[in-house]
């Protein structure tokens, strides 16, 4: 099966620690790097990840705090640093760039490379990316500012020929694309071979959900239902609920309850309140509910599916 992975980079939150970096990670699809939040300190995880830069070209960024997006600034100079020249995308909620874009004339000008911006409205569902293989689809979030989580969706693979049965009925070559994408065979003697006989099916498309800074919304379960892996903030464990509602954010237990009502197959919590030295505490809370459920670290690498 081909690679659809998430690479962690950080999964602290606001505050600073010893032990975390602030929110950051990288979907691998295919090789193809697609970064989701980008805060202080992400491009020297991208490092450690041993992930190359030069297949990055698509960066997401679910809100306007800085502890998802102070790290945009160093990574889009080392990016020119290396000679870059493809042009870097990046999605975000409205503001983005024209805060971001005067300091990059200060800092970064005369770049050899473009950097676009897309912004989008965090108040609905919207497909902000697609290609040959991948979409990527806004999900709205309630936080103290516009805040949108992405769910990241395969398309669905063509089938797979069956080589054998293809020599046996002699197809031609000119009809193995159409064969792939579910047409039957009709022979030069009018026998029609059904597709079922040429091919296998491909493996189930893949999704992946992610939802960052936001208060309990258990009307996203039917926006992320059956996802194969769901990433969820967890900042607070339930017996700070009261902190967490104040704040905007969600509690490990809530999480996994999303995870649950949503029926997807695994759950990863991150973006930790500096309050906790030891996680566990709130990974063992998500579990009782999601015994399913990962911890994120920085490092970690997920394989979605």
């Amino acid at each position: 099966m081909e690679k659809f992975e998430v690479n962690i980079l950080g999964c602290g939150s606001a505050l600073p620690t010893t032990r975390h970096f602030p929110t950051s990670q990288v979907v691998n699809v295919r090789d193809k790097l697609f970064m989701i939040d980008c805060g202080e300190g992400a491009q020297l995880q991208f490092r450690k990840a041993r992930l190359k830069f030069s297949r990055l070209n698509q960066i997401f960024i679910s809100h306007l705090h800085g502890d998802h997006c102070f790290g945009l600034l160093g990574l889009i100079s080392t990016f020119d640093l290396l000679g870059r020249t493809a042009e870097l995308h990046i999605h975000s909620p409205e503001g983005l760039e024209e805060r971001l874009v005067p300091m990059l004339n200060y800092f970064c000008r005369g770049m050899g490379y473009r950097v676009l911006f897309h912004p989008f409205d965090t108040r609905e569902v919207a497909q902000i990316y697609e290609d040959r293989s991948l979409t990527v689809t806004t999900l709205p979030l309630r936080h103290r500012i516009p805040c949108c989580g992405f769910l990241f969706a395969e398309k669905q693979r063509p089938n797979h020929i069956i080589r054998e049965q293809i020599d046996f009925y002699g197809v031609p070559m000119h009809e193995l694309n159409r064969i792939k994408n579910g047409a039957d065979y009709a022979t030069p003697d009018g026998r029609l071979i059904p597709n079922s006989l040429l091919t296998r099916p491909a493996a189930s498309p893949r999704r992946y959900a992610y939802c960052s800074d936001t208060v309990y919304m258990p009307e996203l379960a039917p926006l992320i239902a059956g996802v194969d892996l769901l990433f969820h903030e967890a900042t607070f464990a339930h017996s700070e609920l009261s902190r967490a509602r104040e704040t905007f954010h969600t509690t490990a237990r809530q999480a996994a309850e999303l995870a649950a009502a949503a029926r997807v197959r695994r759950l990863l919590i991150g973006h930790f309140s500096a309050r906790y030295e030891d996680e566990s505490v709130l990974l063992a809370e998500a579990c009782q509910l999601f015994p399913d459920t990962l911890l994120a670290h920085e490092t970690l690498c997920v394989s979605v599916g």
